[in-house]
């Protein structure tokens, strides 16, 4: 009786959680495993195994035993701890748990501004496939999850000076220090700006600032430091805490790996993020409200930081959701919501099992066929050069590299090595002989590759559609 009652008086709110199941399906079916993947799982078994914190590398063949900032290692444990339960479906339950538990999150914590009008939220949970860009089995998916719950509890704070929900703040600090410890900052750098923004009054134009009281200010205040101290609370310590700084001032990583990348109008495929900003500033622009500058100023971080790097682009979506609906008017729910809410959630769903075969055929363009792992295990190289996009599948079998997605450790040792030669920059012939390499896994699109077909000091013992594999002649002494 009690869950009939239930469903009685809040059936839009369970119709609403079911329309987000369906888009939580059918973001499964742009799902695809990326490279990076592969040393994650890796990693995560061998501390599942062992029982053993990874704080030193034991991948690779250039840098082992050399200190690795291992900062998603509890993604790593979880990770292969889901691969135990659920066997080669691991990634989609990953996947699939973290979308919905952030659609969610921002649709529970945040439901009668959802409600009140039931065209637009729909329309917004539409603009949640930006995600789609990014749906991967890797820790910056519990980052978003961690991202919401960060804006809504300090969101709630700014509206109610009496909540105290924000002291939950620091133990999600420590979780996100563990689980992807690269972003982890987050916590108390939104807490900061909450801080800064609340101290200002005034009105200028459109723009209205509110002062924070001084209860306010302390929760703000001693929340903040306490989620700069629980940042340590890891293996790393106190180095978690300077350890995004450092990667943000990584000039080599961040001008060369894809997700670092500024969002720029010359690609198109950028473009839906470009709509997603201007649809919100129009919104601003064209409500009948006061902007408050909170709003106005969490906007401009949030877009600043999608400019700065594609990887930030969700974190509009997220972070806008606890802010777009106080610009949009109420409306009253019409008849046959709920039917069509639940037609759209049957559509969607049914879209997932009608295609459910594609997301087992997909394959990515990073793959290395089993062939060429096989004859690279059988010569079993000491020294091997790969491409940077194929260790983390080399690793997953037991083959040390000579560099793989874990840009920050290399960039420190080899990472601009490899750059220079691969693209055959100045000094690579010079960098070949310092390495010595026994094997050369290469890419046929790189230049490399066009340099060892035509060198009499290398073989070719196997190619394919994508690779080459080059051994080393041994030059007989005379």
């Amino acid at each position: 009786m009690k869950i009939k009652k239930y469903l009685g008086e809040h059936k839009l709110t369970v119709v609403f959680s079911f329309l987000l199941v369906g888009f939580s399906f059918l973001f499964l079916l742009f799902f695809c495993k990326d490279s990076d993947y592969f040393w994650h799982i890796k990693a995560g078994e061998y501390m599942f195994k062992n029982k053993e914190i990874l704080t030193k590398d034991i991948f690779s063949w250039i840098v082992c035993e050399k200190y690795w900032m291992s900062h998603e290692w509890l993604f790593e444990v979880i990770l292969y701890g889901l691969k135990v339960i659920f066997g080669d479906f691991h990634t989609f339950v990953y996947v699939f748990f973290n979308i919905f538990l952030l659609l969610f999150i921002l649709f529970f914590t945040n439901r009668k501004s959802y409600l009140k009008n039931i065209p637009f939220s729909l329309v917004w949970v539409g603009c949640s496939l930006i995600l789609l860009f990014f749906i991967q089995a890797r820790p910056h998916m519990i980052s978003y999850n961690l991202l919401a719950l960060t804006i809504y509890l300090l969101y709630d704070l700014y509206k109610r000076e009496e909540s105290n929900k924000v002291y939950f703040l620091p133990l999600i600090t420590v979780l996100w220090a563990n689980v992807h410890g690269g972003s982890s900052n987050l916590s108390y750098l939104f807490c900061l700006l909450f801080i800064i923004v609340g101290l200002f009054k005034f009105k200028y134009s459109k723009i209205e600032a509110n002062r924070i009281t001084k209860k306010q200010l302390k929760k703000y205040i001693l929340v903040m430091f306490l989620c700069m101290i629980c940042t340590c609370f890891n293996p790393h310590g106190i180095k978690m805490f300077l350890y995004p700084y450092e990667n943000m001032m990584n000039n080599l990583m961040i001008s060369n790996i894809s997700e670092w990348q500024p969002t720029v109008l010359s690609d198109f495929s950028h473009y839906p993020y470009f709509i997603l900003v201007i649809g919100i500033v129009l919104i601003f622009l064209f409500s009948k409200r006061k902007i408050q500058f909170i709003d106005f100023s969490l906007l401009v971080v949030v877009v600043f930081l999608g400019l700065k790097s594609i990887r930030f682009w969700p974190y509009t979506y997220i972070v806008m959701s606890y802010v777009i609906f106080n610009y949009i008017g109420e409306r009253k729910v019409d008849r046959g919501s709920c039917f069509s809410i639940c037609l759209l959630s049957i559509i969607l769903i049914m879209i997932f099992f009608v295609n459910y075969t594609v997301i087992n055929r997909k394959a990515s363009s990073t793959y290395l066929s089993k062939n060429v792992i096989n004859v690279i295990k059988q010569v079993n190289p000491k020294r091997l050069f790969n491409m940077y996009d194929y260790g983390g599948q080399l690793i997953y079998n037991d083959i040390s590299v000579f560099i793989d997605g874990r840009a920050d450790l290399y960039s420190k040792y080899n990472y601009a090595d490899y750059l220079k030669i691969s693209m055959l920059d100045e000094g690579y012939v010079k960098l070949i002989d310092k390495y010595d390499f026994d094997y050369l896994l290469v890419d046929k699109t790189y230049p490399l590759d066009v340099f060892l077909k035509y060198c009499d000091d290398y073989d070719k013992i196997y190619s394919d559609k994508k690779v080459n594999l080059y051994k080393k002649r041994i030059q007989l002494k005379r």
